[in-house]
């Protein structure tokens, strides 16, 4: 009773002075790192200048991933699928647009929304113009409108211009019966953003020129006759002129569209039916050009003679460097086939002889999904375009998988007799593996020890390689930069995230950083014939932070310990329960064994370092434990089996007692035996029970378990010290009252972690004079219980606090805060997570799984959660790992600033530059990919130092299409006559050195042209715009507009002014020679950049 009455009074103490127990203000999950793919990936995205990776998911999420295990997460508050992705080119935007037809801009640099607009209606289509920030959206109106961010304002602008279906079909000559959904949107190729194909959902297909305003094309007529028609079942062409039977398109709505030339003249269209037709874009509207309803200028592609097919979800097209006419290349399907058939990427290769006269496919390759199909997009090589024929293809599907393919290597399987590709996808790889190969166990420890010791763990750290394809293709994610933070003059390592898996390797990457790099994977690669479990599934890992040492346990039993700041070891000790013998290491880096345990044939479920790192603790599933001698490397003994019931063990403690006479007297005045105090073994079962041992010679303290009433699911179990006021010095009137029926605390709340080799005993201090008590937190599925360590010695199942829990909970864990211990996490089989305080267990604050990580709670999850006792927690779930933290003033990981940039601004502004002298028509033709592709290798090969903030050089000159955007194609017809007059240029006007205008203030300078109109219309009239025009005097006319002087005078100003003029044009002549001259230097030092960049290996960078 006097132990029970201590807790009391420290909890309640610790209520009344606010130490000791855990607020909500001090509160705070975040994720700091996250790695992998989201299970719920659907959507793609690729910004081909800074070679960044964006996955759109079903719950709100975007993963954006670069190179070198550079990755973010971005999460949107709305759980709601993404249906459109595409970056803002190379200027660090990315724009997605929602379900619920939210537009949102978010900002790489920031990882935050930098704006969203709430579209009025239904966003069926999308487009971003390439290298601009002007994008199209279509709806479901058949209304096509354009937006435009403002970078500088942080706003999304939505300009005047807009086209509807009707008025388009007006300027067609077609008729529509009722509004068309827009189902795609398509700036065309080479044509500078002029123009854009709009695609309705009835078929209807229009090529719209935006700075002629008018109607270039007009496809999809609901009756047409077949110029030729594809099978591509047997990979030859069969192609069948039909001169004579129509074929009519009615109900046949469009699901896909992509271009299928490199100069946009062919149009690939996906339908519903599985059908795909190939339109020439490049003749006038058929509505005008030939006879109503006939059209010679399409072919139709059939994947399959089915009658039911599943429509043509997505459509890609990569261009044939050979091809003469532009239109031969690679056709990247998914749909088309026979429903119910296996899910499949088709890959068609294309011929075309001479314009669409006589099309054939060359070949035919099906690439197997291993899961339901989610996105695919290809990624070309850098600075190539969509020509490049060693570009990569990312087929992505569920849940969270992405396969990649060397395009190269598809068109050399196509002439393969047999159309297997064996080993030809590479699958994509993690930064932290889970699934392939498979995590199963994984730990996060601290470190801890000198500068010297640290350095050598340093040491380890492997140099980072870039991942290959098949081929001579490279890894494609180049995007984002370190921090200076991560590498600064500290290089120590602070903590290590420790994976094992099921073919028995290990790996170990420094987690120091939000950026982890990896410093040595453990493989087995010892051939024996007793040694042949060590490939085995890896279960259990112990680390000693004053030592150095890692203990790998598997599932036969084994335990292999390593010495991580020393690989020259060239033999080790292999222990058994009768011998043990030395043996000749493998030749292989990093560190090897230092010895091999192998006493029992059973699964390890624990493992402990005790003793400052002199022993280590072992417990199998067969509920025996073996304590090693680490320094002799022996087993100093092994128990019995400890549950009669045969219940697998969970987990081991060591703890050490010393207890004093005056201060081990328990209510009723006896004192502790001497033989109790020492060291202990707490063992506890999946049964709920705690057996005690002698941690010196392992015989059993107390053949009675403490266990509770109800049969029980055990989780975990803690020793905690309290140090409370003595009760003799405190004031009887603050004790609480004692009620034998409700125990002080009792309460059921609405709503594992296993021991690390961290000691999770901490000493809340009181104020006032202390006495110690030892007590054992019981975590149990449905309870915690708080029991005396004296009581759990002695065999005593009464507990002196429970809190029940009105749900199963699967793991726990207990942190710390300024030292001292603080706090209790509990998960939940529903993904519910709850804070409480120690020691009174109240409940602080609740998480979700799924609101805060959007995960779902899977069986066996527990295995892949660990922690640190400062409130670090790690989770790994399907592809994914995320490491968050709970307390709000801990900032372990130096975030923001050690955050990796996502956006590279020095590279943003080389390749503007690039872009900027390949925009010369003389530069234009071969040399802009290699300029561009040379600077884009060049800056990614190195890491900044520091985010430099550079003004940008130069844009991609799409102010004239800003100008027509401005303005409504379509306006009301104007009355006004200042709008007639034709504007006239005098080279009087021209400014030698005025800076170009940005093209975010066209509007304001036509704004201002407006008005100066109108200021010279009242300075006309010498009055405001409504005044009369008056007749005036002869007297007036003269005084106002004759020059003053005679003949000789005027002749001598217009000389004078010829002159001037004369001096113009040649400082105008003087420096365009001058630009042009700076064009070619830069021109010819990037080729010389991009060359000596090329010629250097990675590591020379």
């Amino acid at each position: 009773m006097f132990a029970k009455r201590l807790f009391q009074k420290a909890a309640h103490h610790s209520q009344h002075h606010g130490k000791g127990l855990l607020s909500s203000e001090e509160l705070d999950f975040r994720i700091n790192v996250h790695y992998g793919i989201p299970s719920t990936s659907s959507i793609i995205a690729f910004d081909p200048i800074q070679r960044l990776l964006a996955i759109g998911t079903l719950d709100g999420r975007i993963k954006v991933i670069g190179g070198d295990n550079i990755e973010g997460l971005l999460t949107s508050s709305k759980q709601l699928p993404y249906k459109y992705l595409e970056f803002l080119q190379n200027q660090g935007f990315l724009i997605s647009v929602t379900n619920d037809n939210y537009i949102q801009v978010w900002n790489l640099e920031r990882r935050c929304i930098a704006c969203s607009l709430l579209w009025e209606s239904n966003v069926t289509a999308f487009s971003v113009i390439s290298g601009s920030s002007l994008m199209y959206i279509g709806d479901e109106y058949g209304l096509m409108s354009v937006l435009k961010y403002d970078t500088e304002n942080g706003e999304l602008l939505q300009l005047p211009y807009h086209l509807s279906s009707n008025s388009l079909a007006e300027v067609a000559g077609f008729s529509l019966s009722n509004q068309q959904p827009v189902v795609g949107v398509l700036p065309q190729p080479c044509s500078s953003g002029n123009r854009v194909l709009i695609a309705y959902q009835s078929g209807l297909i229009i090529l719209w020129d935006v700075v002629e305003a008018r109607v270039v094309s007009v496809q999809g007529d609901k009756v047409l006759q077949l110029k030729n028609e594809i099978d591509s079942q047997n990979n030859v062409d069969t192609s069948m002129l039909d001169e004579t039977s129509p074929h009519h398109l009615e109900e046949k709505e469009i699901s896909a569209i992509c271009w299928a030339s490199s100069n946009g003249s062919i149009l690939a269209v996906g339908y519903i039916d599985g059908d795909i037709l190939f339109w020439n874009t490049s003749v006038g509207a058929s509505g005008r050009d030939q006879p109503a309803g006939l059209s010679r200028n399409v072919v139709k592609l059939k994947l399959s003679s089915a009658e039911k097919r599943i429509p043509v979800v997505v459509l890609h097209w990569l261009a044939s460097k050979k091809s003469r006419n532009h239109c031969d290349g690679q056709l990247l399907i998914y749909g088309g086939d026979e429903i119910g058939s296996e899910e499949v990427v088709t890959v068609l290769s294309l011929e075309w002889s001479s314009g669409m006269e006589a099309v054939k496919c060359t070949g035919r390759l099906d690439l197997t999904l291993t899961s339901s199909f989610a996105d695919m997009i290809l990624i070309p090589s850098a600075g190539m375009t969509m020509t490049d024929e060693n570009a990569a293809l990312f087929v992505l599907s569920n849940p969270g998988h992405m396969q990649i393919y060397n395009c190269a290597n598809l068109s050399s399987s196509m002439s393969l007799p047999e159309k297997e590709l064996l080993d030809s996808a590479v699958n994509f790889p993690a930064g932290i593996p889970t699934v392939d190969p498979l995590m199963t166990v994984a730990e996060l420890f601290h470190i801890y020890g000198n500068t010297e010791t640290l350095s050598k763990i340093a040491a380890l750290k492997q140099s980072s390689s870039m991942p290959t394809l098949l081929g001579s293709m490279k890894w494609p994610l180049t995007g984002g930069v370190y921090n200076h933070l991560s590498f600064g003059k500290d290089n120590s390592i602070h903590r290590i995230y420790v994976a094992g898996y099921q073919d028995g390797s290990v790996r170990i990457w420094d987690a120091t950083y939000p950026v982890f790099s990896l410093l040595c994977v453990l493989t087995t690669e010892i051939s024996s014939t007793d040694l042949v479990d060590s490939s085995a599934s890896v279960t259990k890992m112990a680390f000693c932070s004053s030592t150095f040492r890692l203990a790998v346990g598997n599932e036969c039993g084994l335990v292999q310990l390593y010495n991580l700041c020393s690989s020259d070891d060239t033999s080790f000790h292999f222990v058994t329960e009768n011998k043990r013998e030395v043996r000749n290491s493998a030749q292989v880096q990093g560190p090897k064994y230092g010895a091999v345990f192998r006493l029992l044939n059973s699964r390890v479920q624990a493992l402990e370092f005790a003793d400052g790192g002199t022993k280590l603790l072992v417990g199998y599933k067969c509920s025996r434990i073996a304590v090693l001698d680490v320094n002799s490397l022996s087993a100093a003994f092994i128990t019995d089996s400890v549950s009669s019931t045969s219940s697998p063990l969970i987990s081991v403690l060591w703890k050490a007692f010393a207890f004093g006479p005056a201060k081990s007297i328990n209510p009723s005045g006896s004192k502790i035996p001497d033989n109790l105090a020492g060291e202990f073994l707490f063992v506890l079962t999946k049964d709920a029970r705690i057996y005690v041992f002698d941690g010196n010679t392992g015989k059993m303290i107390c053949s009675r378990p403490v266990h509770p009433k109800k049969q029980s699911s055990a989780i975990s179990m803690y020793v905690i010290d309290i140090n409370a006021p003595d009760p003799r010095s405190t004031n009887r009137e603050h004790l609480p009252k004692d009620d034998s029926n409700k125990l002080p605390g009792e309460h059921t709340t609405q709503g594992s972690t296993r021991c690390n080799s961290e000691d999770h005993s901490a000493d809340i201090i009181l104020s006032g004079e202390c006495s110690k008590e030892s007590f054992v937190l019981f975590c149990c599925q449905y309870s915690l219980r708080i029991y005396t360590t004296k009581s759990v010695v002695e065999g005593e199942s009464k507990s002196i606090f429970k809190v029940k829990l009105a749900k199963p909970c699967y793991w726990t864990t207990a942190f710390r805060k300024d030292e001292k211990l603080c706090g209790l996490v509990v998960f939940y089989q529903t993904g519910d997570i709850e804070i409480r305080s120690l020691p009174d267990l109240e409940l602080v604050k609740e998480y979700s799984l799924m609101s805060d990580l959007r995960w779902n709670f899977k069986a066996n999850m527990e295995r892949m959660i660990s922690s640190t006792n400062n409130g670090h927690i790690t989770l790994a779930n399907g592809c994914e790992v995320a490491f968050v933290s709970l307390l709000a003033g801990e900032n372990d990981l130096r975030i923001p600033e050690s955050l990796p940039s996502l956006h590279d601004e020095v590279l943003a502004a080389a390749a503007k530059a690039a872009i900027s002298v390949s925009s010369d028509p003389k530069k234009k033709q071969g040399g802009s990919p290699r300029l561009l592709g040379g600077i884009v290798k060049g800056l990614k090969g190195r890491k900044s130092n520091h985010a430099t903030s550079l003004a940008s050089t130069s844009k991609s000159d799409f102010s004239h299409l800003e100008g027509f955007f401005m303005k409504n194609p379509f306006p009301e017809p104007s009355t006004t006559a200042d709008e007639l007059e034709a504007a006239e240029l005098n080279i009087d006007d021209i400014e030698i050195d005025e800076p170009m205008p940005s093209a975010s203030t066209l509007s304001h300078e036509a704004h201002t042209k407006d008005k100066g109109k109108k200021s010279e219309r009242e300075k006309l009239l010498d009055g405001g715009v409504d005044a009369k025009p008056r007749l005036r005097t002869r007297e007036e006319i003269i005084a106002t507009y004759r020059n003053a002087g005679d003949a000789s005078s005027v002749a001598g100003q217009a000389k004078n002014k010829l002159l001037e003029r004369g001096e113009k044009l040649e400082k105008i002549s003087r420096q365009t020679a001058e630009l042009q001259s700076g064009a070619e230097d830069f021109a010819s030092l990037a080729n010389e950049l991009a060359k000596a960049m090329e010629n250097r290996k990675w590591y020379h960078i």
